[in-house]
């Protein structure tokens, strides 16, 4: 059976994020760990950060982090329906040149619906 979308994607990700950390100076360290504490539980869940993460990611066109706010997504529990109004957003902030990104973002949405994983994920920062 092929791998899914967010199983390489993670392990790709997995394999570059272990050779940034072993050329990583303290500021490289520094940020990866502000970005692993932003996304954690406080005044907003852990999951809506995740939503406006993935929100963002839409509107700057990072395929590689919208794939992987989405699989933080669909680990947090986001709803079918969340995941909508979250990507409706980015959409009209974005306007239509996001449509592309929307397209593979619902058919890796898709893909994990259907396996019941997402891939795990490791260290946060999806830069």
């Amino acid at each position: 059976m092929d791998k899914s979308r967010a199983d390489k994607f993670r392990e790709e990700r997995e394999k570059l994020n272990d050779i940034v950390m072993k050329y990583a100076g303290i500021n490289t360290k520094r940020f990866y760990n502000i970005d692993w504490q932003t996304y954690q539980d406080g005044a907003l869940s852990t999951k809506t950060k995740e939503m406006l993460g993935l929100v963002a990611s839409l509107v700057l066109r990072c395929d590689d982090c919208i794939m992987y706010h989405l699989v933080r997504c669909f680990e947090e529990g986001v709803a079918d329906n969340e995941l909508e109004e979250a990507l409706t957003v980015g959409l009209v902030v974005g306007g239509s040149i996001t449509i592309p990104h929307l397209r593979r973002a619902w058919r890796a949405w898709d893909e994990m619906k259907i396996s019941g994983k997402p891939g795990k994920s490791g260290v946060h920062s999806h830069e």
